[in-house]
């Protein structure tokens, strides 16, 4: 079953992000979103926005609800 990490992993490097390049557009920290890929750690609801809106996906899909 995929994953919240698996499914932001998988969205950024298909745009060709880093980790690093990806936290400064989100305006976290770069082991924030280690965390998030990794599954020790999940987005408030205002990052899972803010990651939706970035990547052009719904909240739903990086949920795993779609």
């Amino acid at each position: 079953m995929e994953t919240f990490g698996d499914r932001l992993k998988e969205l950024r490097t298909e745009r060709g992000l880093g980790q690093i390049q990806l936290a400064k557009e989100l305006g976290v920290g770069k082991s924030v979103i280690s965390l998030w890929e990794t599954g020790k750690s999940e987005p408030t609801l205002g990052n899972l926005v803010k990651i939706a809106l970035f990547f052009g996906v719904s909240t739903d899909y990086l949920a795993g609800l779609s």
